[in-house]
């Protein structure tokens, strides 16, 4: 069996290293893209909230003034729901970074484990090949479990998202509909 030689060792901790502050590196930038996103709610929301304070001032009558409520209400929830699906693009893009270097680091991971087995096996004294299919059946089934949950991950994660789209679109349908009701009635 072979043992790492102090070059491979320190090739391995650099990039180890490497993809440490290349993984910080993308969550910073989640967080970068969240503030900035935050920045803007905010700055708009003081804008809009100046305006709609000089045109409740300027209302003559109550009928007018609930005419302005029923307006204001379908861009709020337009807006929320605009928020939310800014929140989840920036979760699932940093999420995706991520769980593309994982596999990355796992695949290399599992290709070096594999080369070790592979050498083991060449070097294994006679009468051990029972025990050398058993480790490779062993590996073989690990990594068809891996699969099969990776792809549950990934079908449960679509759903999600699917579910995220329907509900906020329903959301806001429920709004427009309330929007409208309440301009009616006004």
């Amino acid at each position: 069996m072979s043992f790492m030689t102090p070059e491979q060792f320190t090739a391995a901790n650099k990039a180890n290293l490497e993809t440490l502050f290349g993984l910080t590196n993308k969550a910073f930038e989640g967080v970068e893209k969240l503030v900035e996103l935050n920045l803007q709610v905010a700055k708009a929301a003081l804008g809009e909230t100046a305006e709609n304070a000089k045109a409740v001032l300027a209302v003559k009558d109550a009928q007018e003034l609930l005419a302005l409520q029923a307006g204001l209400l379908q861009p709020t929830a337009e807006k929320a729901a605009a928020y939310s699906r800014h929140l989840y693009d920036i979760a699932t893009a940093t999420s995706a970074e991520v769980t593309k270097a994982a596999e990355s680091q796992f695949a290399e991971l599992q290709q070096k484990f594999m080369s070790a087995v592979d050498t083991a096996t060449k070097n294994a004294p006679a009468g051990t090949e029972n025990a050398v299919t058993l480790v490779k059946s062993a590996i073989t089934a690990a990594n068809n479990a891996y699969e099969s949950v990776h792809k549950a991950a990934k079908q449960a994660a679509d759903i999600a998202e699917a579910n995220f789209n329907a509900v906020t679109t329903t959301a806001v349908k429920a709004s427009q509909a309330a929007s409208k009701s309440a301009k009616r009635a006004a």
